[in-house]
């Protein structure tokens, strides 16, 4: 799909949900209907990738699912000492629906405070225990926090082409929400890339606070598992104690030559995204009405890639239901401020995949798309008070649309 052609469909979608009870027909397709039912499972490799581009995937994927030991680096404080203890369900790469608590203090003028020297704002619930001279306990969330937050797992199916789209794509798409929507327009993240050196567009994590597949693994490694690497050389002081670094079993650069944070990356950037489930006259006529009452505004159904040299992500239409931009989303926001997100922005989470996650929004509050769907606030609220108003056959068509996902 040129880019032309693609702004094109995008704006057809767009315009649509501004015209409640229509049925738009942007000719093409945006929703990636033709696309159920392709043969591919959870946690396989993206169809195309050349012999030396797989053996880059199996690499990562061994990598990606051993279990870290202290003579590793792992700790002091940690999460979990595998990636794949987090990722897994459906298949290598998704969610256990694993909840990890975020924490701060909102303050009197309504500024954030990560309470960084109490170890905030990630806990770390795990410690590598007794080492000579030290006792190194799990974290918890300290007396003068007053925001506490959970955040759950997200799946990491198809995130390579993700990273594959150009940051003005997402430029883009903003823009024309502005233009369109103004209302429930999204704010494009800029926050730093330590690879690059420069700024670029946040696109991983909940708040959007990593704009690289690299970079968001070698978060992942310290922060999750407190294995250092090149560009995270600083262990996570325990509870905010700096001085108990002294005890660290391992103070050198655990993953010396980011050789281990690579191949997370190639593992995550070869996975394949999501298998969708076949489609049926009902939920043929729910994708219609999802357009039709807004929520393709901030899902954004169809996205494409740039250039690349790796040709299964060169140029490539793909369908993740996400504008990938934080929008602020009122009372459903976690209370958190991080990179360049506000405590009520969220990025906008993906909705591919969502009929195998075990529990859904940030916090996993909703256990079902319906309770998903009435939980939207802020500038959600509009999309969600659209289909409450819905009738029985509508509603449940859409229902019907989001379990093909």
């Amino acid at each position: 799909m040129h880019r032309r052609s693609f702004v094109l469909a995008i704006g057809a979608v767009l315009f649509s949900s501004c015209a409640p009870g229509t049925l738009p027909d942007p000719g093409t397709d945006v929703l990636g209907e033709q696309q159920a039912g392709v043969r591919t499972a959870f946690g396989d490799p993206l169809p195309g990738l050349t012999a030396d581009e797989l053996a880059l995937f199996e690499a990562g994927r061994g990598v990606f699912q051993e279990t870290e030991a202290v003579e590793d680096g792992l700790g002091p404080v940690f999460n979990e000492a595998s990636c794949v203890a987090c990722h897994l369900g459906p298949g290598v790469g998704g969610s256990t629906g694993r909840l990890e608590t975020r924490f701060g203090r909102r303050n009197d003028s309504g500024g954030f405070d990560p309470l960084a020297t109490e170890g905030g704002s990630l806990l770390q619930d795990h410690a590598i225990g007794a080492v000579p001279g030290q006792t190194f306990l799990p974290e918890t969330v300290p007396d003068d926090a007053n925001v506490v937050a959970k955040r759950r797992t997200t799946p990491l199916f198809g995130l390579g082409l993700v990273d594959a789209t150009p940051d003005d794509e997402l430029r883009s798409i903003a823009a024309l929400q502005a233009r369109v929507a103004p209302d429930v327009a999204g704010t494009v993240a800029i926050v730093p890339d330590l690879f690059s050196g420069k700024p670029r567009v946040g696109k991983f994590g909940w708040k959007n606070q990593n704009p690289t597949l690299l970079q968001f693994s070698a978060d992942a490694y310290l922060n999750e598992m407190g294995i250092t690497s090149p560009k995270f050389p600083d262990e996570s002081c325990p509870q905010g104690r700096c001085e108990q670094l002294a005890y660290n079993p391992r103070p050198d650069l655990n993953d010396a030559d980011g050789a281990d944070v690579q191949a997370f990356a190639d593992f995550m950037s070869f996975l394949a995204p999501p298998p969708r489930a076949r489609s049926a006259p009902e939920s043929l006529i729910g994708g219609r009405v999802f357009l039709a009452i807004g929520c393709a505004v901030c899902h954004v159904p169809a996205l494409v890639t740039g250039p690349s040299a790796v040709k299964a992500l060169n140029r490539l239409v793909y369908h993740p239901f996400s504008d990938f931009l934080l929008h602020d989303m009122g009372s459903l926001g976690d209370g958190i401020a991080q990179g360049a997100a506000g405590p009520r922005q969220m990025r906008t989470a993906p909705l591919w995949g969502m009929r195998a996650s075990p529990s859904l929004l940030h916090d996993g509050r909703a256990a079902t798309p319906l309770q998903a769907v009435l939980a939207h606030d802020g500038q959600g609220r509009r999309a969600r008070d659209r289909f409450a108003a819905l009738d029985k056959r509508a509603r449940n068509a859409l229902l019907a649309f989001l379990d093909t996902l």
